[in-house]
């Protein structure tokens, strides 16, 4: 596959979904006006914007982090100084003082949360009620998904809810970090390919326009996105 010639392809006829809804929600103003200018250009082009509904995108975010950390805290179980990963034994150690310690040396703070989060939520008594319930809104997402490219070729929306924070700026609020991915992980939960492409730049800061395709087509996402950051690139202008 030539990712550069189906870039090149017009989008005439093309069927884009914007949702509505739960995409915008939480969006800052400005953002989803660049974004929706964004799309009109793929309108301009030649494509069809279509309305599509996502029912229970809305609940993603939380489905997406139970997944995630419960994943995260299964699959790092093997790193405890024996098998793998960071290992420093002392004199006098027993299990839990030896097992401890390779953890929190080995481990950073985001890590750790996330398998103590994981580790939860695969517990007894918790496993039903959490990480199957995640699974089953997974496959309620996926569903959504699949009925909406029936009707439309690929589906656009905001990347971001805000536009981009200094580096380290929310550390110390991992939940305010968590909710920046409100957007982008229906892509990882689905598993269709997603792409992000500048669309205009705001006090200097760039504003993503993200692209959701069907499986095994990048080539709807190359074509589409080339769209829009060609007419980005002709007229842009950074603000002072």
């Amino acid at each position: 596959m030539s990712y550069l010639r189906n870039s090149e392809q017009p989008v005439r006829g093309l069927r884009v979904g914007g949702p509505k809804g739960v995409l915008w929600r939480g969006v800052d103003p400005r953002v989803e006006k660049e974004v929706r200018k964004g799309i009109d250009r793929i309108e301009e082009a030649g494509g069809t914007i279509l309305e599509v509904s996502l029912p229970s995108l809305r609940f993603a975010l939380a489905a997406y982090y139970v997944v995630a950390m419960s994943e995260a805290s299964s699959n790092l179980a093997r790193y405890d100084g024996l098998r793998y990963g960071h290992s420093h034994p002392e004199p006098g150690d027993d299990w839990n003082s030896f097992f401890s310690r390779n953890r929190r040396e080995g481990f950073g703070p985001e890590v750790r949360r996330r398998i103590i989060l994981g580790t939860y939520a695969l517990s007894a008594g918790y496993y039903d009620r959490y990480y199957i319930k995640a699974l089953q809104v997974r496959a309620l997402i996926r569903k959504d998904f699949d009925e909406a490219f029936k009707k439309c070729d690929v589906l656009a929306g905001p990347t971001m809810p805000v536009l981009p924070f200094k580096f380290g700026e929310k550390l110390s609020d991992p939940l305010a970090l968590y909710m920046c991915d409100i957007l982008t992980v229906p892509a990882n939960l689905v598993g269709c390919p997603a792409i992000s492409v500048p669309c205009t730049v705001l006090d200097n800061l760039p504003v993503g326009l993200q692209l959701f395709a069907p499986y095994f087509r990048e080539d709807l996402l190359f074509r589409t996105g080339s769209v829009v950051t060609r007419k980005l690139l002709k007229g842009l202008k950074v603000d002072a």
